[in-house]
């Protein structure tokens, strides 16, 4: 109860990648803005810094000329500029003799602005020619001071227009950053939106999966190219069930149009026997009859049982290690009687190895081929047994197991013989199908229609194959492979 509730709580995919992409966005964009903050504040305080180096170099040569001639003090006008821009900033000057007395204010106000304890020596000796931040009253001024033939001298710089600039900058900055953000992020879940919504065709598609809709199919060609594998693998597990679902209901139907005959069999025999008083000959005779119905029942039964427990494939610790030339040779022996009735030679040609199998199942496969084979092969002809061992590449290249097994060695199986009635290959492709009767040479020979399909279910348990060809729509050969026994 608890983690259903933790998963109502969590935030939906779609939610998720836009938060991601949110949090993305507004970390580059604080970067940018630290980026450009420092470049800016960097520009101006290298503009300052220039600005007053070559003021601070103007007011030394000043103050060299008037150590030379007096006389410039008075003719010329005080100028601590080197071009009109500098002029711009309205540079401010302070000159003071070694005694701290005020000889020259530029402009003559600046000086009067100054708080009454102010000097420049306690300025000098903390930064001596080292620029600096200064505050007086409400103004803010990068400064330095500097001394020449025995005098010191301030020049400030006003910096509140790059304050003001920069505040100004700041805001205008972030309000553009924010709408960059809003943007992008608009952008992003809009794209992740449209980005997610195959998925709710799939979705869709999936709600609507039941028993009489298993068609229904996904255009892979409409589909993102990320999401293209899993239409693909959506599309391929729709034709397993729909394959899976077909064979069963088709299964479903064979086992009661099978059940249905012997069952209607045995009650109208009961009926019969019951309408009337009988000889007790008559009684035992239809007790016979009812026993080969219901030995025809539990036959059926079991191979359908069978059939069901190979399907399911078998575990690895069910694989052990089976004598193959044994098997095959205690088999050959018991059915030479059969085969002896009608002058059908049974030859065994190779070396059986050992496989890797449950026994008893193959020896039930074997068991139903050898039989198939007698019971269809004309009179007076040889079926043939034949085996070979495949460890190439070029063996295995039509193999039809999946990669792992492709390159595992294996034994190959074959059994051929000459049929009494011809057959074509597309009537011995049926042969595997359930309940699928080829025409029986005689009535005491009707099966199941089982037996192929068992076989072919225990060979593909066993991670193998078996494949029936007809050559010349005369001759039958069934051909099974199995896993070899590693050494």
């Amino acid at each position: 109860m608890t983690e259903s509730k933790l998963a109502d709580r969590r935030l939906s995919l779609l939610w998720r990648t836009v938060l991601s992409l949110t949090l993305g966005v507004i970390l580059t964009q604080i970067l940018i803005y630290a980026w450009v903050q420092r470049s800016v504040t960097t520009h101006f305080d290298h503009m300052d810094s220039e600005i007053l180096t070559h003021a601070a170099f103007n007011l030394r040569q000043r103050l060299s000329n008037e150590s030379s001639d007096p006389t410039i003090a008075t003719t010329n006008p005080p100028s601590i500029y080197n071009s009109t821009a500098e002029l711009d900033y309205e540079l401010k000057a302070i000159i003071a003799n070694e005694d701290g007395k005020v000889l020259r204010s530029m402009p003559q106000d600046f000086y009067s602005a100054l708080p009454q304890d102010f000097s420049l020596d306690p300025l000098w000796q903390r930064s001596s020619e080292q620029q600096f931040s200064l505050t007086i009253g409400k103004n803010h001024y990068r400064a330095i001071v500097i001394r020449h033939s025995q005098k010191l001298a301030l020049i400030a710089l006003p910096v509140e227009v790059h304050h003001q600039y920069l505040a100004q900058f700041n805001r205008q900055l972030s309000w553009i950053l924010f709408a960059i953000t809003l943007l992008l992020v608009s952008i992003a879940a809009l794209s992740v939106y449209w980005g997610f919504a195959p998925l709710s065709t799939i979705s869709a598609k999936m709600q609507r999966i039941n028993s009489e809709q298993l068609d229904d199919r996904i255009a892979v060609q409409s589909m993102p190219r990320e999401l293209r594998p899993l239409a693909e693998s959506y599309n391929a597990m729709m034709d397993k069930l729909e394959r899976n679902f077909d064979a069963l209901s088709r299964f479903s139907a064979d086992i009661a149009h099978e059940l249905r005959t012997p069952l209607a069999s045995l009650n109208t025999q009961t009926q019969v026997m019951l309408s009337k008083p009988r000889a007790v000959e008559e009684y035992i005779e239809q007790l016979h009859h009812q026993h080969e119905t219901l030995a025809q029942l539990s036959g059926l039964i079991n191979n359908m049982l069978l059939l069901a427990k190979t399907q399911k494939g078998l575990r690895e610790s069910q694989l052990v290690a089976v004598d193959l030339s044994g098997l095959i040779a205690k088999l050959v022996s018991y059915y030479e009687w059969m085969a002896e009735e009608r002058n059908i030679e049974l030859q065994v040609i190779g070396e059986f190895d050992s496989v890797r199998g449950d026994e008893s199942l193959l020896q039930r496969l074997f068991a139903n081929l050898l039989s198939n084979a007698i019971q269809y092969a004309a009179s007076d002809s040889v079926i043939t047994i034949m085996t070979s061992r495949l460890e190439t590449a070029s063996d295995l290249k039509n193999n039809e197991q999946n990669d792992s097994q492709a390159h595992s060695p294996q034994q190959s199986i074959t059994i051929s013989s000459r049929l009494a009635m011809s057959m074509t290959q597309a009537q011995a492709d049926k042969l595997t199908e359930r309940f699928h009767r080829q025409q029986p040479l005689s009535h005491s020979q009707s099966g199941t229609g089982l037996g192929l399909s068992i076989a072919q279910a225990i060979a593909v348990a066993h991670r193998g194959s078996l494949t029936v060809r007809i050559h010349d729509e005369e001759y039958f050969e069934v051909g099974v492979r199995l896993l070899a026994l590693t050494l």
